[in-house]
């Protein structure tokens, strides 16, 4: 029984490897010229979040999400949700309507063909570059002059245990936000770690439950109150993953689940 689901769980998942690469191989030609102007992302991001809804119903994923509040339209966040999955980026591109803009390590720009979208779409982190700060923050705020969003993992990575429930958070989000007085968006994912970690003989398709928490204001804020918001996010996203009993089952028994 064990062996035969490995062996679903091997072509499910290559299955996902396989429509991620050949459809973004496909769309190719359409992404280098849409994303070859920043006037032109807001076509870019329209076509992204065709791609991420497609890739998630192909893999048998669908998802329901809880709002405390909406996000309005043309005005910029800074999207902040917990990070647990390959999937998360996807996920998060299908629910959310105010396009926006990644920030992620310089290092996933060297992935053939994603790299290369990744690179023209995102704000890169050089975490071994101090004027990279300067950078992001300059970028950052060129995208919000343009009404787009940011979004952030506040991770900064997967944790490696899978056990924990949430890693600690780091400074650039909540900095950033600050600085440019954007609303914080706190947003829960409760089941992408259940569904596709990245413990590769795990997982199933099923339902992708989102909660997106009231905002958080930056309005008035400086640099000085950022351990603050830091700590009340944290709190926030902690504290809903805490109390689900499906999340906090799948995370307490991750070692033998697979």
């Amino acid at each position: 029984m064990i062996f035969l689901k490995n062996v679903f769980i091997l072509f499910w998942r290559l299955w996902f490897f396989l429509w991620a690469f050949t459809t973004v191989l496909i769309l190719l030609p359409v992404l280098v010229i849409v994303i070859s102007k920043r006037k032109w992302y807001s076509v870019y991001f329209k076509i992204a979040r065709i791609w991420a809804k497609t890739i998630l119903f192909i893999m048998g994923f669908w998802t329901k999400i809880e709002f405390e509040e909406f996000p309005e339209k043309n005005k910029s966040y800074m999207f902040c949700p917990n990070h647990t999955s390959m999937i998360d980026i996807m996920l998060l591109l299908s629910i959310t309507k105010n396009p926006f803009v990644f920030v992620g390590k310089k290092e996933l720009g060297n992935f053939p063909f994603f790299g290369y979208i990744y690179k023209r779409t995102s704000i890169l982190v050089d975490r071994n570059d101090s004027q990279s700060r300067v950078n992001v923050f300059n970028a950052a705020q060129n995208c919000i002059k343009n009404n787009l969003s940011i979004c952030i993992f506040p991770e900064g990575k997967v944790p490696d245990d899978e056990s924990i429930v949430l890693d600690h958070f780091q400074n650039g989000v909540f900095r950033l936000a600050i600085e440019n007085q954007i609303p914080i968006v706190p947003m829960t994912f409760f089941d992408c770690k259940k569904r596709f970690s990245y413990t590769f003989f795990s997982g199933r398709p099923g339902e992708l439950r989102v909660k997106i928490h009231n905002f958080i204001s930056t309005k008035g804020t400086t640099l000085s109150d950022r351990n603050i918001l830091k700590n009340k996010i944290y709190n926030v996203i902690r504290n809903s993953l805490l109390a689900d009993e499906s999340y906090m089952k799948s995370t307490l028994t991750s070692k033998t689940y697979n």
